[in-house]
């Protein structure tokens, strides 16, 4: 058998921000499913090649239970189960119940409302930006407070608690926050949302969580639901929005092409996340013997999924490391893939589509307001992105 990794590669290339740590290609090539020894000294596998990392994330003798599986990243120790609401954690059957509960909520009428709303949100915090520009941390003046409004226009947050909820946000996602008033602002939320429950109790209103006051669902799981819906949807989308927009203004032909076709959003939207893949690497435990790839993954071992470079490979995408916003990019698995695909994609699909060409429309001499090697990027989180992107028109 294969000598195993004694770590997962996580270094990315000098001066290629965009890209996936190098030596994950050539292990992808030499063998796409391969043993790896994890940081707390687990013995278990990594899947490198777009079939198999596909292939494991739908199959249903993988487990997401977190209490099962070992991390990649870090030595983190053994995590609790899931809270209630947290779907990412659990398997049938209790997956199940709040899956179909939810699915029924991200209906096409919503999602249409949404996107005309998502329209509307996005101009009003590029007329704010022109307003005190001509410069922005694009963070703090639109990738955040977008997907913010976005997420309180679904779970049906009062117009008058707002700017309290978006503020919680910025401090449990902010660079210059300590750790103590991470924690703070995430008791803070939590003890929000809980309130918030009780109001659509007394008063169910057309959101997510009104909706779900009509289920079966107690208290204390519908205010899971919308912690999970929060912490699903706010900080991928915002790094979504300002790293592809950095990764625009580093590719101007692409950018150049966006802006010239705003209808091309929608393919540019599947070809960032393909070629981003901000959340870079997952992770299955094995429930019993599995053969794959020509190799056996022992029930109990945890399977590393190295998703950036399963959407990298050109056995599925003909020159996977190029850029290019007319590319065919369906299938990805950035959005995840079988009974844990992202419930939400749609609504981050409606914000990127808006987000893109309107900022690009809005700013035509949009431009880094540093240089290049001094944006700072989120690295060694398991959602990757830059903390602070300044920019100037």
């Amino acid at each position: 058998m294969t000598e195993p990794l004694s770590t997962l590669p996580l270094e990315r290339p000098a001066g290629r921000p965009f890209d996936p740590p190098a030596e994950l290609a050539r292990l992808r090539a030499e063998q796409p499913l391969r043993p790896l020894i994890f940081p707390d000294g687990h013995e278990g596998w990594l899947a490198l090649g777009y079939d198999e990392v596909r292939a494991i994330v739908a199959d249903p003798r993988f487990s997401s239970r977190y209490e099962l599986i070992h991390y990649a990243l870090a030595d983190v120790g053994q995590m609790p189960p899931a809270p209630p609401g947290d779907l990412v954690g659990m398997d049938p059957p209790q997956h199940s119940r709040y899956r179909k509960l939810l699915a029924g909520k991200f209906t096409v009428h919503r999602m249409r409302l949404l996107a005309e709303r998502a329209e509307e949100v996005t101009k009003e915090h590029l007329e704010a930006m022109a307003a005190s520009g001509p410069e922005a941390d694009l963070i703090e003046a639109f990738a955040r407070p977008v997907p913010a409004v976005m997420i309180c226009e679904l779970l049906g947050v009062p117009y008058a608690d707002r700017q309290e909820f978006q503020q919680m946000a910025a401090t449990i996602g902010g660079l210059d926050a300590t750790p103590e008033e991470q924690y703070a602002a995430y008791a803070q939320m939590g003890e929000y949302i809980g309130k918030l429950v009780q109001a659509k109790r007394a008063t169910p209103t057309d959101d997510v969580l009104g909706d779900l006051t009509g289920s079966d669902l107690t208290d204390e799981e519908l205010a899971g639901v919308g912690a999970f819906l929060l912490g699903a949807g706010l900080d991928t989308t915002t790094n979504m929005i300002a790293l592809g927009t950095y990764t625009l203004l580093r590719h101007p032909d692409q950018l150049a092409l966006l802006r010239e076709d705003p209808d091309l959003a929608g393919n540019a939207v599947e070809e960032l996340m393909r070629f981003l893949t901000i959340t870079h690497t997952g992770a299955r435990a094995a429930l019993e013997d599995v053969d794959l790839a020509g190799q056996t993954i022992k029930a109990g071992q945890t399977v590393a999924l190295a998703v950036q470079a399963a959407n990298r490979d050109p056995g599925k995408y003909p020159d996977p490391d190029v850029l290019d916003l007319r590319r065919d990019a369906s299938g990805h698995i950035s959005f995840g893939h079988g009974i844990h695909q992202c419930l939400g994609q749609q609504l981050a699909r409606v914000e990127m589509r808006a987000a893109f060409p309107a900022l690009l429309g809005r700013f035509p001499g949009l431009r880094l307001a540093v240089p290049a090697d001094q944006v700072p990027m989120r690295e060694g989180l398991d959602i990757y992105g830059v903390h602070r992107l300044p920019v100037t028109w």
